[in-house]
């Protein structure tokens, strides 16, 4: 238990981390009313729900989203104009890098956190140096101070495996091995027994997310060699939730480290702050504008006709004087005989400066971003000819310049370490060989 409790606790410590992340996660796909506020009668909810209980409906512009997408395919259009890939490369064919990278930036931006897992294995597709992105929701690591992770002395990951993943891989040949394994994961609520419903992390550690699934917990630390001062390696145990070691072995591999490559953007003192945190708070005041403007627009006159009772004339009746106000060639006949005649009333509520105020945020929210108009595929002022228009390209570029070289130190440290394995042979490749159950 010893081992389970020391991955534990390095799971609770990036609690607060997952929960931002899920946070930044809602505002870049949509759901950008989530936070939850206080009502006057003392309840909480959330900010859309509150809307909707006054009669409004939550109006979303999400920018975030297309902030992302548009960095992203920066990215990709710099990598492909600069030959960043080889795609003749087993590697890189293998695992689609150009592909997986992609989509791992765009897990970069939101949270502020890049992790692969790079190890031979064999899997239906074959056998090759498989490279996998992992989910911070699944990721842990020790308390570390070097941005490049470099002290780091525990680190392991969460995996979800099907009852035949899971034979396949820590039954082996041996009866009663499996029968062991199969005794471990007999009771699905063995691990969560007296857990309080509160202890919400400590399910979510020790429960697989989907129905089904077998949690298996890998764990990689950095200990001592017994008998050889100053000398260390990485050991890797597989751990069932109930602490019971499935399998346990020294790195296998001629790094002699742990499979992972995992970075922290920024990471200052512990915390991590991405990129979309900077812009979030535009995006919530950006909505709120156009909340704003669209109830302005609701409550002003749009078409209202006064008609004076006294120019109404006997003969025409007032569903007949709608019928004809709404017609193209419509003709009222009227008495002309009061000092008013009936008027039409179009007012403009939006005019107490929100589209202004509205404008004003959609600029702050580009500054902020260091992404520009010409980045976003927006036309600028048409007195610059080409060359002006690549130059605010490249600008914008350079202001994105930190996050784009600390995610290529990462993706070349990956490629360094996938380089230096081979790809097991399928005849001598048994997981089950280093299981010590």
């Amino acid at each position: 238990m010893i081992l389970l409790n020391a991955a534990r606790e390095a799971w609770n410590r990036g609690y607060a981390m997952r929960a931002r992340r899920e946070r930044f996660k809602r505002f870049t796909y949509g759901d950008q009313w989530g936070d939850t506020v206080r009502t006057a009668d003392g309840r909480y909810v959330s900010e859309g729900r509150l809307i909707e209980d006054q009669g409004r409906q939550p109006l979303t512009n999400n920018l975030i989203r297309r902030l992302v997408k548009t960095i992203v395919g920066r990215y990709r259009t710099l990598c492909t104009d600069k030959g960043r890939y080889d795609l003749s490369d087993t590697v890189t064919a293998v695992n689609e890098l150009p592909e997986l990278d992609s989509r791992l930036l765009e897990e970069f931006l939101i949270s502020g956190v890049a992790v692969q897992r790079v190890a031979p294995d064999i899997r239906p597709s074959g056998a090759a140096v498989w490279v996998d992105n992992v989910s911070p929701r699944a990721f842990f690591t020790g308390e570390f101070a070097d941005p490049r992770g470099n002290d780091v002395e525990l680190v392991g990951m969460l995996h979800d495996m099907s009852p035949a993943q899971l034979m396949a891989r820590f039954g082996g040949d041996s009866p009663a091995r499996r029968q062991k394994v199969a005794a471990i994961y007999s009771h699905d609520d063995i691990a969560t027994q007296g857990l309080t419903a509160t202890d919400t992390q400590a399910a979510d550690f020790l429960s697989p997310a989907v129905a089904g699934k077998c949690r298996v917990i890998e764990l990689w630390t950095l200990d001592a060699v017994a008998g050889d001062t100053s000398a260390f390696r990485w050991q890797c145990r597989w751990l069932a939730p109930t602490g019971d070691v499935l399998a346990q072995y020294a790195s296998p591999w001629a790094h002699g480290r742990h499979p992972f490559i995992f970075r922290f953007y920024p990471y200052t003192d512990g915390e991590v702050h991405p990129f979309v945190e900077d812009v979030i708070d535009q995006q919530k005041y950006i909505n709120r504008l156009i909340m704003l403007i669209d109830r302005m627009m609701g409550a002003s006159a749009k078409g209202v006709l006064l008609f004076p009772l006294d120019q109404k004339t006997r003969d025409v009746t007032w569903r007949e004087i709608c019928q004809r106000w709404s017609a193209a060639d419509g003709v009222i006949p009227i008495t002309g005989k009061g000092a008013m005649l009936p008027q039409q009333l179009s007012g403009n509520g939006a005019d107490a400066g929100a589209h202004r105020l509205l404008e004003l945020e959609l600029k702050l929210f580009e500054d902020v971003s260091g992404v520009s108009d010409a980045m976003l595929g927006r036309a600028t002022s048409g007195n610059g000819g080409a060359g002006l228009y690549e130059s605010q390209i490249q600008n914008s570029t350079a202001a994105l310049a930190d996050i784009f070289d600390t995610f290529n130190a990462f993706t070349a440290r990956r490629d360094v370490l996938a380089a230096s394995l081979k790809a097991p042979s399928p005849s001598k490749f048994k997981p089950s060989n280093q299981s010590k159950l």
